[in-house]
Parts: structure tokens; C-alpha cells; sequence
């Protein structure tokens, strides 16, 4: 079905499905687009679909608030690609100060962001002249990227310099023509445009060099990978990030024991998990590739696991002992999508990580699965990745459709008053069954035995439109993949919402 074509009264549309839905002011649609974009294609609508639905919103809102959207998107969504397109958009149609500028300092916080932005800045901006294809540079995004060129040391730089990019480093410095802040980076500079900065002592580059070499057998190969990993974990070079990664490599290295104990204490601490900034599935991705091995140090490295998924959860706040929450999560077919072509996780795991996390912190809870039916799913406190498999074992169960009524009509049918009841969706709701009914008219229902509960709507896809108004008393949208969604959630309890938090941005 085609997107919002039918409007049948102020501020109604149909989704996707045909069935009722609600638009968004331009602000909240931004937002919702952005936060749950991985510049894939989602099972509605094409990346090319909404990339174009993004560059369109960003002329209906004030420029301020795109240029916050870039940073809160970088900062506490934790995303990489989607900031730097805002960032090019914005600098098209906004000029006359340093809006952009600072925008883009703010937002590019790795040495391979300035590449990428200018590779973006390319895509969207091609010019018919092939010697000059960044000929054309807007002003106020050089400027950022000389601030951003003046952050970075040698090892930062040569970790990310790719000979094979579009845009190389040495190109970007010749474009930007950043100023050196002293002659200790001046020799830096000098080295990206001699291209004799030192190889960086990483884990790919240690694993590449080994991997040229020759081995008499494959028993002496398997133990010089072995002892080359126990030197990264020890060298204390393997990142956060990598290190998930990883974690098939090291324990099919059968590295030692101390070393297995170094990687678990290094995953689960909680200075290293805030640090880290990963996004939830993220553990759970991992959490799912260390399951496969059969190994004595898996169970270690689960709980390694288990236990940095819990730090990552330690700062939800809102929920006291009396709090009675219901927790539901979509898993219709819709939401059986990839969220990027080489990952194995999907839109609905990212739902259910998110919903368990919050269960942690719930000493009054019901959890459960929506799609044809609803289906409560009774899971012990405490560990959230071991929750989030096994309410995904019970996914087959429900159905493929998006009858997310159906969990309010339980709780009418079952004379359950909550507090707060929480979907985690991608709103595209509606009556499976051919009949008239809605979450709109069934939260009306609801309200009558329940007139202090809230529903809050975590879009998980960011198509553009909502199952109810959003002028509806006690109904709230809050939209994205990390953690920091939590945050949003705290900000409606004090009488906020997701775009005053964005708003509140410092540019």
C-alpha cells in the first residue's frame, strides 16, 4: 500500500496496513525517521524512501533543531551515518551564521567521521566535473571539519586511514585546509600528506601481518593466533566494540584462562560499559554468536555479557515498587527485518532487548508478545539477555499480524490497572480480522477502568504516523535503539517529551 494517501479528517491518515493512524508534527517525524535509521531498506519503505522523507522534513523545521537532531543522534543515539546526513542536508538550505559549524564539531567525534562526512557530502552534492567532486564545499562544514581535524592524534588517524575510501585523509586535509594548533600536530599533518604515518598497533592490523606469514602445520599457526591474542587483550588495544566482536576469534584461539577472566572483566565493567556507548542489541548480538561455541569459557563470557547488558540498563529510573507496568512487545512480520544486511539481528529483537532491560528495573510487571493474539509470557527477574531469548522462543506463537488492540483489550477483559503500559512496535497497527477495531477505541475503553494508566509508544521503524494522537491525554511516543531512550522516558515523568530532550540540546 502506498504511504499516507488518503486523509479522511485533520491529523488521520492510513498507515500502512489500511487502518487508522495519526501524523506527526514535522519535529516528532524527523525524529522518529532518524533515530531508527540505518540507511537500509525497511519492510515498508525503501532507504531511498526515506532518506528522501528525511531531506524533506528538514526544510519544514527550524534549522536549530536539525543541527540538534545531528548531535543528539551522534551523542545519545550512539548512531553514525544518518548525523552526518543531516548535517550535509542542513548545510543546503541554511546559511548566514556558524549553525552548521559548530553542528559539526560537535558531531564528529572519530577521526573517520571527517572522511565519511565529506563522502556523504559527495553523494549528495555530484557534480558533473569528476576531478572536482567536493569542489564545491560548503563553507561552514569546512570550517567544522578543520575544528574536528585539530582533535585528533596520529594513532587516531592512521587507525582509520583507508587506502582504498572514496575520500582518503590526505584528501580531506588538502579540502579542509586545517591550521595546525601547534608543530607537534604539524608534523602530524605532515605525515598524512607524506602518507608515512606508522602502522597502528591494532588488533587488525597484528592479525593481518600474522595471517601473511607461513606455519610449518596448523597446530603451530592455531598457537601463534593464540599468543598473538593474549597480547592484544593484554596490550589493553582491543576496543570495547571490537572486543564483542571478537569473542568467537578468542575463544576458538583457546586463549588461556587469565585471559578469558582480563575479556570478562573488561565486558563487564561498568565504567567500560559506559564508555563503550553500544547500543543494547549490540549485547545481544553477541550474546548469540558466544552461544555457539562450544567452549569451558562460554559460560564465563555469557555472564561477562549478561552482566554488561545490566550495567548499560543501571540509570532507568520511574519505576518504584508500587509501579505496575505491562510490557508489550510487536513481533509481527513487519518487524522480521534485518536492520542491516550483514546483521542477524532484527527490528522486534531490538523491542524485546529494550522491554527486558526495563523489566529489570520492574518489581510489579507483565511482559509478553503481540502479533495475531496476545500472549502473556511470565519470565524471572534479573537477567536480560537470557529473558530476551526466551520470550523470542515464543515468537511463532502469536501470529504475524499487528493486532496490538488485542493487549488492551486483555487488560479491559482481565480488570488489570496499570500504571504504565509500554509497546515496543513499529505502529503499524491494526484489526487483522476484518472488524473496526483499534487501540484508539480500545485505550478509550480502558481508560474508563483505568483513567491514571499511560501508554508509551517506543517506535522501533519510524514510518511517520501513530496508532493514536498524539493529542490524546496520557499517550506518548518515544522513538530509537539505545539506551538513552530511557532518558526520554524520565523526561515525560517530569513533564517533558522526546523533542523538548532534543531541544535542550547545547549547539
Amino acid at each position: 500500500m502506498r504511504f499516507n494517501t488518503k486523509k479522511e479528517e485533520e491529523g488521520k491518515v492510513k498507515n500502512h496496513e489500511g487502518a487508522e493512524a495519526f501524523v506527526m508534527t514535522p519535529e516528532l517525524e524527523l525524529y522518529t525517521a532518524v533515530v531508527t535509521a540505518s540507511l537500509t531498506d525497511k519492510f515498508y519503505e525503501s532507504n531511498d524512501e526515506r532518506m528522501n522523507r528525511i531531506v524533506s522534513l528538514i526544510a519544514k523545521v527550524d534549522p536549530l533543531f536539525v543541527a540538534q537532531l545531528a548531535v543528539y543522534t551522534r551523542t545519545q543515539m550512539y548512531l553514525r551515518s544518518v548525523p552526518l546526513l543531516l548535517l550535509v542536508e542542513l548545510a543546503k538550505v541554511h546559511s548566514g551564521d556558524n549553525l552548521v559549524s559548530r553542528a559539526v564539531a560537535q558531531t564528529v567525534l572519530r577521526a573517520d567521521e571527517i572522511t565519511e562526512l565529506l563522502a556523504c557530502y559527495q553523494s549528495r552534492n555530484p557534480s558533473k566535473d569528476e576531478r572536482k567532486k567536493l569542489g564545491k564545499l560548503s563553507h561552514q562544514i569546512q570550517v567544522g571539519l578543520q575544528q574536528a581535524f585539530n582533535r585528533f592524534d596520529e594513532y587516531q588517524f592512521a587507525k582509520y586511514d583507508r587506502d582504498g575510501a572514496e575520500v582518503k585523509l590526505r584528501d580531506a586535509l588538502f579540502l579542509v585546509h586545517t591550521k595546525a594548533k601547534d608543530e607537534a600536530q604539524q608534523a602530524i599533518f605532515d605525515k598524512i600528506t607524506n602518507k608515512s604515518m606508522a602502522v597502528p598497533y591494532t588488533w587488525e592490523t597484528e592479525l593481518s601481518a600474522l595471517g601473511q606469514q607461513k606455519f610449518e602445520n596448523d597446530e603451530e599457526r592455531a598457537n601463534a593466533f593464540r599468543l598473538k591474542w593474549e597480547e592484544l587483550i593484554d596490550s589493553g588495544k582491543v576496543g570495547y566494540m571490537a572486543l564483542m566482536r571478537n569473542l568467537r576469534n578468542i575463544l576458538e584461539s583457546r586463549v588461556g584462562t587469565e585471559h578469558i577472566q582480563k575479556v570478562c572483566d573488561m565486558l563487564s565493567a561498568p565504567k567500560a560499559v559506559a564508555n563503550a556507548k553500544q547500543l543494547p542489541f549490540r549485547y545481544l548480538a553477541a550474546y548469540r554468536e558466544v552461544q555457539e561455541i562450544t567452549s569451558t569459557s562460554t559460560s564465563n563470557v555469557l555472564s561477562a555479557l549478561e552482566k554488561a547488558a545490566i550495567c548499560s540498563a543501571a540509570n532507568i529510573e520511574g519505576f518504584g515498587a508500587d509501579t505496575k507496568v505491562l510490557l508489550a512487545c510487536d513481533v509481527s512480520g513487519s518487524m522480521c527485518r534485518s536492520i542491516s544486511p550483514r546483521s542477524k539481528v532484527e527490528n522486534y529483537d531490538i523491542g524485546l532487548m529494550l522491554a527486558m532491560m526495563l523489566k529489570n528495573h520492574c518489581s510489579q510487571v507483565i511482559s509478553g508478545i503481540f502479533g495475531d493474539t496476545w500472549l502473556p509470557i511470565n519470565l524471572p527477574q534479573g537477567g536480560i539477555l537470557a529473558n530476551t531469548k526466551a520470550l523470542r522462543s515464543h515468537g511463532n506463537k502469536v501470529g504475524f499480524s499487528t493486532n496490538g488492540h488485542l493487549v488492551i483489550d486483555w487488560l479491559v477483559e482481565h480488570n488489570e490497572v496499570m500504571d504504565k503500559v509500554m509497546m515496543f512496535t513499529d505502529c503499524q497497527m491494526w484489526d487483522s480480522y476484518g472488524g473496526n477495531a483499534s487501540i484508539r477505541k480500545s485505550w478509550y475503553r480502558y481508560k474508563s477502568i483505568a483513567p491514571n494508566a499511560k501508554l508509551y509508544l517506543f517506535d522501533l521503524a519510524g514510518y511517520g504516523q501513530m496508532p493514536l494522537s498524539m493529542a490524546e491525554k496520557d499517550v506518548y511516543l518515544i522513538a530509537g535503539w539505545s539506551d538513552k531512550i530511557f532518558d526520554v522516558l524520565q523526561a515525560i515523568e517530569e513533564g517533558g517529551n522526546a523533542i523538548e530532550t532534543i531541544s535542550n540540546v547545547k549547539i
